[in-house]
């Protein structure tokens, strides 16, 4: 149950916009928290605090040089996210070509409606696409 847990908190710490922009900044490099605040409507205490999420969540890590403290993007994380969504890849490409084929039939016409066993009304499927 820790890689789901791994999975919740990583996803927790990747769902407010500015912790995003913060990670977006690093994986261009290394950057200090003034740095990393410049271009943030934010104070530094409320920086640090989006940095302190991002640090229990094995995202970013902060080291000490001399008096400052840069931070960088940690990638395992991610990659833990990449794999777990990589399961799910299969079933998505295949909803979207059922989705491409079906916006290529609607384009190119709608074929007769396709009946029920018994023949004498459309299905529920059709019945949905048609409304």
């Amino acid at each position: 149950m820790r890689h789901a847990d791994q999975l919740s908190t990583t996803f927790a710490a990747l769902a407010d916009p500015t912790r995003r922009a913060i990670m977006a900044r690093l994986a261009a490099g290394e950057a200090t928290v003034n740095e990393l605040a410049g271009p943030f409507d934010l104070s530094l205490p409320a920086v640090s605090k989006h940095l302190k999420v991002l640090l229990q969540a094995g995202l970013v890590e902060q080291r000490r040089h001399a008096q400052w403290r840069p931070c960088r993007l940690r990638p395992q994380p991610l990659l833990e996210v990449a794999a777990w969504m990589e399961q799910y890849r299969d079933v998505l490409n295949q909803r979207f070509d059922r989705l491409d084929a079906y916006l290529t039939e609607l384009q190119t016409g709608t074929p007769d409606e396709i009946s029920d066993d018994d023949g004498d009304e459309p299905n529920d499927d059709t019945k949905r696409r048609n409304r």
